[in-house]
């Protein structure tokens, strides 16, 4: 774990640059802007060192010049226009960016399956929102002042020393002061950020835990209970948030007063020389411009220092979910499901306490219904996912018996062809936004307003349909429904579906005893359509109307 700390303290992370496309540009792109800005800089310095000095010696008004009052003035309009470009095409980059890691998140936690980012799957959900919008402080604010840093002030201490020696080697022995500082600050601060993002995703799945039970515990008239908890986290958070705030500040202060005594310093031994007739006026003027110039990209990089280390710790953090190994796609298309049989074999998945499942030998029969029990915790949810090929065991393996008793083990099968035989209704079901005609036909695009109507109404959704209409619209994942609903939406989206093999894990976990019976229906009217179904079952009622029984356990972790 050592290596990607380094890497996330690294001032600009190589991989962002390296592997998403956005961010590559956006730094080529501010690279050339900072040359553009410190070529305008300098130009500025010269023209008002020349106009200032022939005003004061000279006594010749700058009108006098027109030429070189032209040349200033396009110099300012062309680092105002520098600055703008930067400023508009930094929010496109970090916009751009952001899609294209946050797509890369998700796509690979999709390959990865339900134990995405290590069994993260809420920190994953909240690293792909809050935790990657992180970035954009970094690449808007932090990336363009690193760039600056490394373009204009070189140059400019640069030209310092081709005007006045003696100033550059005063600006060189203070510059390296500001890093220093940047440093010493980073060390009061080390690990902050990346506490910050672990404890706002922590924050995050807590609190989206305590949303989606709402309902329940409305049910359980236990609603009033939980603004104690959202106080709490709504707390921590606070909490957190300030003490970032409260070093970002101290450090902006430092750094301020810092660069100001180092431009005091050169501006002293300017002043003293041009006393004693050391030094002449046009170079001092120049100088007096750059000074504060070679500071200022340094300056602005110190105080956007909290934004660098909590972009970093967001890229560190989705490279970790994107470094994890994914397992390989099979190449062998899968058997007809409405014939074959699916089995575990001596399967164990390794859990935080012990194996769940520990050895566990399942077989799904074809046109059956099987009821898959067990002890909470046991690993049922695990043994389905393993089944389905969404999870690889420790131990043993999952096949599929094709009708002509050729067996197959699931990963070597194309998983794309494997799960469109398969409809599945989790605890949780998990809805298409759209109206509820869209959200019944994705199941079966071919159904028409009459099946749509019986599908419902044989799950007890025609009611709502009747008060509500089939082109009610839905929002995400289902609301405006009630989970009871939602669990019923998908109990007719399984219904419609043409799949082979239906699997249903606690399909009457958020029903009532009266829609408990709707579900048994349903598994008559499966059963009656000769389809195989895998339901994950506590209830009495359920294990009743299933054809086979297989139990799984769960072993204890053993210490050494």
């Amino acid at each position: 774990m050592s290596t990607p700390t380094r890497a996330r303290r690294a001032p600009l992370d190589p991989r962002l640059v390296r592997e998403v496309r956005a961010a590559r540009a956006h730094v080529a792109r501010t690279v050339v802007l900072g040359l553009v800005q410190a070529a305008s800089v300098i130009v500025t310095a010269l023209v008002i060192a020349h106009l200032g000095a022939r005003l004061l010696v000279e006594r010749d008004v700058p009108a006098d010049a027109p030429g070189m009052l032209a040349l200033l003035v396009l110099a300012l309009a062309v680092r105002a226009g520098a600055v703008l470009v930067e400023e508009a095409t930094a929010h496109r980059a970090a916009t751009a960016a952001i899609s294209d890691l946050r797509a890369r998140v998700l796509a690979h936690a999709a390959r990865l399956g339900p134990r995405a980012g290590a069994g993260r799957g809420a920190d994953v959900t909240a690293l792909a929102t809050t935790g990657l919008e992180k970035l954009r402080p970094y690449l808007v604010g932090y990336v363009p002042q690193l760039m600056l840093s490394a373009t204009v002030t070189p140059l400019c201490l640069l030209t310092i020393g081709l005007l006045d020696p003696l100033s550059a080697v005063i600006a060189l022995v203070t510059l390296p002061l500001v890093p220093l500082f940047m440093i010493l600050v980073g060390k009061m601060t080390v690990g902050r950020s990346e506490r910050l993002l672990a404890d706002m995703r922590s924050l995050w799945s807590q609190l989206l835990d305590l949303v989606e039970g709402l309902p329940t515990l409305r049910a359980l008239g236990r609603e009033h209970g939980p603004e104690r908890v959202v106080e709490t986290l709504g707390d921590r958070h606070r909490s957190s948030a300030m003490g970032s705030l409260k070093f970002a500040f101290l450090s902006s202060m430092v750094l301020e007063l810092l660069a100001t005594l180092c431009v005091a310093l050169v501006a002293v031994s300017i002043g003293m020389r041009l006393v004693y007739g050391e030094m002449d006026l046009a170079p001092a003027l120049a100088v007096l411009v750059l000074a504060p110039e070679v500071y200022q990209p340094l300056r602005n990089v110190g105080s956007q220092y909290h934004s660098s280390t909590d972009g970093l710790a967001a890229v560190g953090a989705a490279f970790e979910v994107l470094d994890e190994h994914a397992p390989a796609d099979g190449t062998r298309p899968a058997p007809d499901l409405a014939g074959a049989t699916l089995a575990l074999r001596g399967v164990s998945v390794a859990s935080r306490d012990g194996l769940a499942p520990h050895a566990a030998e399942i077989e799904v029969r074809p046109g059956r219904i099987t009821a898959l029990t067990g002890p909470s915790g046991a690993g049922k949810t695990t043994a389905v996912q393993v089944l389905l090929g969404l999870l690889e065991p420790e131990q043993g393996r999952a096949e599929v018996i094709a009708a002509d008793g050729t067996a197959t083990d699931v990963r070597e099968l194309e998983r794309r062809s494997l799960w469109d035989q398969i409809a599945l209704l989790p605890q949780r079901p998990v809805l298409p936004p759209g109206t509820l005609r869209e959200v019944l036909a994705a199941a079966r695009p071919d159904a028409d307003d009459d099946e749509l109507g019986a599908a419902a109404a044989a799950v007890g959704l025609d009611a709502v349909i009747a008060h509500r209409g089939l082109d009610a619209d839905l929002g995400r994942r289902g609301q405006g429904l009630s989970l009871g609903e939602r669990q019923r939406l998908a109990l007719a989206r399984a219904l419609l579906s043409p799949a082979p093999l239906v699997v249903l894990d606690e399909p009457t976990a958020h029903l009532d005893g009266a829609a408990e019976q709707i579900v048994l229906d349903l598994l008559g009217e499966l059963r009656a359509q000769g389809r195989t179904v895998l339901v994950v079952a506590h209830r009495s009622r359920l294990v009743e109307a299933a054809d086979d029984i297989v139990s799984v356990d769960s072993r204890a972790e053993v210490a050494a």
